[in-house]
């Protein structure tokens, strides 16, 4: 893993207008305020779900103050109403050693501005992806996710932070971070590099999910374990190339079995059948 930092650079934009009145705009206002004293409108923010109490659980047991985002609110008559940050204002509240955070406040003269503020918080936020996540983790020196890094490598198998921009993988690239993990933690780190190792040799342009899986049943499958080999594996993946999935979606479709499972048994039966041929 590179430790590089960069600096924050402007980027071009060109065609693009700069928006707002930056010069004339009031510059939002920090201040620390008691967590219970804001409110949420419920004319347009969305009522807690099952999933948004397990989040605010987490954040209470997971408390770290260099996590913390200051929640974004408005100023009204009747108090302060929060524009984006909810979960994090009622996790502070249900902590006990918490009695105050800092907020930001900005102005939204009506509920109308302050909704259209919340949907643009929501609309403007790009989601961290799996893999993101996993080279943040390998970076802080999470154990599972050096352990992930450390099969790929000798796999031959490179993680990609982000898909390529020209949408063209190279052989051995890989989005599949979380189905190798979980391989990992079913089959132990030995017998999953020698299962990506497979579809490191293949070329495999990418390595998906499915593939991952595939390879799986193949190698330890009753049905299948005995009559395949990991050559095999490796030679019929890379003769039928992707054509495979293709193939596999169809019988996916056709026989109501996950993707995995398909892709699985098109190998199989296409080595099986040249084996026979070469008998």
């Amino acid at each position: 893993m590179s430790g590089a930092r960069r600096p924050i650079q402007p980027i071009g934009v060109p065609g693009i207008e700069p928006g707002g009145e930056p010069e004339l705009a009031q510059q939002p206002e920090f201040r620390w305020v008691d967590p219970t004293t804001l409110f949420v409108d419920e004319s347009y923010q969305r009522n807690l779900s099952e999933r948004s109490v397990h989040l605010i659980r987490r954040i209470v047991a997971d408390w770290d103050w260099r996590r913390f985002k200051c929640p974004i609110v408005v100023e009204t008559p009747e108090g302060f109403d929060i524009i984006d940050g909810q979960h994090t204002a009622i996790a502070a509240a249900t902590h006990p050693a918490i009695s105050s955070i800092p907020i930001m406040i900005v102005e939204a003269d009506s509920r109308a501005a302050r909704a259209l503020a919340f949907i643009g918080h929501n609309r403007d936020r790009i989601a961290v992806t799996a893999t993101q996540m996993h080279f943040a983790a390998v970076a802080a020196e999470d154990p599972d996710a050096m352990t992930i890094d450390q099969v790929c490598r000798r796999a031959n198998i490179r993680v990609l932070r982000v898909p390529p921009g020209s949408g063209f993988f190279k052989p051995g690239d890989t989005m599949a971070v979380g189905a190798i993990g979980r391989l990992i933690n079913r089959r132990g780190a030995m017998k999953a590099r020698q299962m990506l190792e497979i579809l490191g040799a293949a070329r495999m342009a990418p390595v998906s999910a499915a593939a991952v899986k595939a390879v799986e049943m193949l190698l330890t499958d009753p049905e299948y374990s005995g009559e395949v080999t990991p050559d095999a594996i490796r030679d019929v993946i890379m003769t039928l190339g992707p054509e495979a999935e293709k193939e596999a979606k169809m019988f996916a479709a056709a026989h109501s079995v996950p993707l995995w499972r398909a892709l699985g048994v098109i190998w199989f039966k296409r080595q099986s059948r040249g084996r026979k041929r070469t008998s």
